[in-house]
């Protein structure tokens, strides 16, 4: 698959958090997310492992029972099932690879 630069546009998923799918197959989901400051991603768990990168901006991370300061450059893989939670530092743009394939992030078709 190919995907052209903004041909699908973000879409809101809670407060302060808008993703939009770029590529994707069978078995993996490559998604670019908009991260607005002061916004939360409260604590959870899914069965998708997760690998990103933080393009922009400054984020705390917790994995599991550890938190990381994510700046720009920064990249991280969650294990499934491990609860996760993000604190917005600042406006961050963040990209993200999950597999197996989250249906519900695939474009509306």
């Amino acid at each position: 698959m190919f995907t052209k630069n903004n041909s699908r546009n973000f879409r809101p998923l809670i407060k302060g958090v808008a993703m939009r799918p770029l590529a994707f197959e069978e078995k993996t989901i490559l998604c670019e997310f908009k991260l607005d400051k002061g916004s939360d991603l409260p604590a959870h768990q899914h069965p998708y492992e997760q690998t990103g990168y933080l393009i922009s901006g400054k984020m705390d991370l917790r994995i599991g029972k550890e938190w990381f300061v994510a700046e720009s450059g920064d990249s991280w893989s969650i294990p499934e099932n491990m609860e996760h939670e993000v604190k917005i530092l600042e406006a961050s743009i963040v990209l993200e690879l999950f597999t197996p394939i989250r249906t519900d992030y695939l474009p509306n078709q």
